[in-house]
């Protein structure tokens, strides 16, 4: 026995032959297969067979009436439109029968119009159910698809390596994995969802990257903003956030990949240790042949034999690079291991431009450029800070700019406090530097080569040098440059005062 419907198939029930013919060629005339029975038995066994959609059923007939036939249909879930056919005198039963779930019924005699807008009104509802049967179908099919979408998601998002922290606008975590706890050192089983940020881990840094990212402060980077921490000793993270953003761009909150970075911060250390090692047993000897190039030059400065001298005044050069190179490395292992250079002090920093200045002076008027220095009329106030640190920025910034900036080029070296912070910048017409090179600048060994710079001997580590110093002592530096129209190199320095 089927249940699937088919709106062509009509079944006539009525023991009146004239109903049955009659009915018939209408139905025919409308397209539709027809089907006839004279009593209920016939009919039941019909549609036993047979898939019908429509029942035109007569209630008064012998043996199994209509009344039953209707109830057999109901019984058996059929997907059938049963309309009623009825007598003036059997109107009460009919309606009794649509109680039992006729859909309609027709009184006879009817005329032809009557039945076909009966029949269309039937078909119709047959149509609507079938295309609401379709979507219906298509809804739990999408619900289904999408419940087993959110579960791949999930299953996903619970399986990665790495911590996965999602809050909403207000820094409440709104989703977390595994992974996330157990970076962070806590019992999943003992933190539920909802609570602020701050709650599972106590890290300020932290909070305050999760925070900004969630309340919209960063949904014009380019590059997600990055975090290190460490939520417990001898172990590091890493976290690094994104926005999450609505349909009108607006800032919902914010998903954050936390990464065990603990390896990775043995092996720098690792690396900074071998590089100070092998720079201090390299410095020496180093220092030596430089001297002992240089006694002998100076015993040969009566000499006549030019290519000798030309010889050891290379080797001379090569070895003063070295030892720089050297230099810069140490530099650079110090600052990676935490090594400050000396115990911060009051320091004048006007004065130590000065004398850095004074110092370099010679160098630019090698290349006959002028080297200015500009300070306020009244004096800068004195800061608590390591002098060779900042020795060492400065140095740095107005050496490259005396570097990269062509014969009788300007450097400006112009310092003011503004608020609690003293700025100082470095200001060249030399060769500039593209855009595109702007954030590699301060990578380790990272150089700009061109035509023009091609030939400028360098390490590579000033910079990465100058950006490391000034993180340790809380400072920034920002750089505004472009090719052919020089640099502006601008350090801010936190006032810590005496």
């Amino acid at each position: 026995m089927k249940n699937k419907t088919d709106a062509e198939n009509v079944l006539i029930v009525d023991d009146e032959e004239g109903i049955r013919s009659g009915a018939e060629r209408i139905l025919i005339r409308m397209g539709l297969k027809v089907l006839t029975a004279a009593r209920g038995n016939e009919a039941l066994d019909i549609m036993k067979r047979e898939t019908v959609s429509i029942v035109l059923l007569d209630l008064k007939m012998p043996g199994i009436d209509g009344m039953q036939v209707l109830k057999w249909i109901k019984e058996s879930n059929l997907d059938v439109i049963v309309i009623v056919i009825t007598g003036y005198a059997t109107v009460e039963t009919a309606i009794e029968a649509m109680k039992q779930g006729a859909y309609d019924f027709i009184a006879k005699p009817f005329e032809p119009d009557h039945l076909r807008i009966v029949i269309n009104r039937a078909r119709e509802k047959i149509r609507l159910t079938a295309e609401a049967e379709i979507l219906e179908r298509e809804r739990r099919r999408t619900l289904a698809d999408l419940g087993t979408e959110k579960s791949r998601i999930r299953t996903i998002i619970e399986s990665l390596p790495n911590g996965i922290v999602v809050t909403n606008a207000k820094g409440h975590v709104a989703l977390v994995n595994p992974a996330f706890f157990r970076h962070i050192g806590l019992e999943q089983a003992d933190n539920t969802m909802g609570e602020h940020i701050d709650h599972y881990i106590k890290d300020e840094s932290f909070c305050k990257l999760v925070i900004e990212i969630s309340q919209g402060k960063h949904n014009d980077m380019v590059d997600a903003p990055t975090c290190e921490f460490s939520p417990t000793h001898g172990k590091f993270l890493m976290a690094r956030g994104r926005p999450v953003l609505g349909d009108e761009n607006e800032c919902l909150g914010a998903v954050v990949a936390v990464e065990d970075i603990t390896a990775m911060k043995v092996l720098d250390r690792l690396k900074s240790e071998f590089v100070a090692k092998v720079s201090h047993e390299l410095r020496s000897p180093l220092s030596t042949i430089h001297e002992q190039i240089a006694v002998v030059l100076k015993d040969m400065a009566g000499e006549e034999s030019n290519d000798d001298k030309l010889v050891l005044a290379r080797a001379k050069e090569k070895t003063s690079g070295l030892i720089s190179l050297i230099g810069d490395l140490l530099d650079l292992s110090r600052i990676e291991t935490g090594m400050v250079y000396q115990e911060p002090k009051p320091l004048n920093i006007d004065a130590l431009l000065m004398s850095i200045v004074d110092f370099l002076c010679m160098r630019s008027k090698s290349k006959q450029q002028s080297l200015v220095l500009k300070l306020p009329e009244t004096p800068l106030p004195p800061i608590i800070i390591d002098p060779m640190a900042i020795e060492s920025i400065f140095g740095n910034l107005i050496t490259n700019a005396i570097n990269y900036t062509n014969e009788g080029g300007e450097i400006i070296v112009t310092a003011a406090a503004e608020g609690e912070n003293i700025i100082v910048s470095v200001k060249d017409n030399g060769f500039g530097i593209d855009p595109v090179y702007h954030d590699k600048i301060f990578d380790k060994f990272f150089r700009v080569k061109n035509d023009k710079t091609r030939y400028i001997t360098g390490t590579g580590l000033g910079l990465p040098i100058v950006k490391g110093l000034l993180n340790d002592l809380g400072g920034s530096i920002k750089l505004e440059s472009s090719p052919g129209k020089g640099s502006i190199f601008t350090v801010s320095l936190p006032v810590k005062k005496a």
